[in-house]
């Protein structure tokens, strides 16, 4: 795995590492090709590469919804390489996928309660701290999940992933097919949820937005680590320019942005 520049990774015990990972959807076809990635308390990281590269199916074989082949990922110091995923949801693992995020046939509430269905004595402790956190949710919590805008459905589609208290949120995608000003918001409501103390690691299409919000950043490329090193450093390096951002290399030299939600 090839440096963007000599960044030290941060000391301590890993809150999520997927370490050569090796994983495909069929006999014989690797997607990915010894993918590594590590994840440390409070950071968010952010995925990003061409298509093909592999960043969703990293993810998914993180979250044991693609076989790994060799390889392995922990969660703290514990082994959970294929395990099943209502186990690693039950050990402090969230995953929200890019589509079919949300039961539409349910209310907003409805919903929310199915995240934490293996801690239902839990519900309404959880619910206020959702409330709390996506307030425009609490407003429509009676309405239908299927009545909801893209972005207010990845709002739910989130909440929902915290409901359990995970210690780290895989997020795939979470701007996809959204306007611009619903891009922004999601990244707005990302930030925050980081902040609050949860690990974040983000597949996202939007290279350049994902690089000024996140801590570290990954760049796949044919199942492989091809670039590592923090967000700002990332988009100023001139390879990673060069082969994966293309046109916005203006735009992301740029100064980082730190995004924040309005007070």
């Amino acid at each position: 795995m090839t440096t963007a520049t000599a960044t030290e990774p941060r000391q301590g015990t890993a809150v999520i590492e997927a370490t050569d990972v090796v994983a495909g959807y069929l006999p014989g076809v690797n997607i990915l090709n010894g993918c590594s990635l590590v994840a440390y308390p409070g950071e968010m990281i952010g995925i990003i590469g061409p298509n093909g590269a592999g960043k969703s199916t990293l993810l998914k074989a993180m979250f044991g919804l693609v076989k790994i082949r060799s390889g392995n990922v922990h969660l703290g110091d514990q082994d959970i390489t294929n395990l099943r995923t209502n186990r690693l949801v039950e050990m402090g693992v969230g995953f929200v996928p890019q589509n079919n995020n949300v039961f539409p046939s349910l209310t907003i509430e409805e919903n929310l309660q199915m995240g934490l269905f293996l801690r239902p004595k839990k519900v309404r402790q959880r619910l206020e701290a959702m409330w709390d956190l996506f307030p425009n949710l609490h407003e429509r919590r009676t309405r239908s999940a299927g009545a909801l805008s893209g972005g207010e459905r990845q709002s739910l589609a989130m909440a929902r992933a915290l409901m359990m208290e995970p210690s780290v949120l895989l997020l795939d995608e979470p701007s996809a097919g959204l306007s611009p000003v619903r891009q922004d918001e999601t990244f707005i409501r990302t930030r925050q949820i980081n902040k609050t103390g949860v690990c974040v690691v983000m597949v996202e299409q939007n290279a350049r937005r994902c690089l000024q919000i996140c801590d570290r950043g990954y760049v796949l490329d044919q199942g492989r680590d091809a670039y590592t090193g923090t967000g700002h450093e990332l988009a100023k390096d001139p390879k990673v320019i060069e082969l994966y951002l293309g046109t916005l290399a203006e735009d992301v030299e740029a100064e980082r942005t730190d995004v924040t939600p309005e007070q």
